[in-house]
């Protein structure tokens, strides 16, 4: 067996980082769920179908209501967990923000 060690970092492929996403989905009831996934389109016909979470068991998945970009799964974490501080007055502001073509909301968690 033979092992090859790179010499220089040329020899390593440098892996392009696969955008990821933080969505909102507006649920039956009214209420917003918060996810991440690099295909949210995707991700929201399984909740539609009631897989990938069990917040859709007691309110069915309705809409698709805001998706962000970011560049990497750890960004996308990131701001999965500012978004998901947010009160729903700040989340309906994203989600009015997208709807009227993708102006930039300032986040900042509640009680901050």
């Amino acid at each position: 067996m033979t092992l090859r060690i790179p010499v220089a970092s040329e020899d390593i492929p440098e892996r392009e980082a696969k955008p990821w996403y933080v969505y909102l989905v507006r649920a039956a009831n009214g209420s917003l769920y918060c996810g991440i996934s690099d295909d949210p389109q995707r991700r929201f016909q399984k909740h539609q179908k009631g897989q990938g979470a069990r917040y859709f068991k007691t309110s069915p998945a309705q809409a698709l209501v805001y998706v962000e970009q970011w560049p990497d799964k750890g960004e996308a974490l990131r701001q999965e967990r500012l978004v998901k501080k947010l009160r729903k007055s700040a989340k309906e502001a994203l989600v009015a923000s997208f709807a009227q073509g993708g102006a930039t909301v300032e986040l900042s968690p509640c009680g901050a």
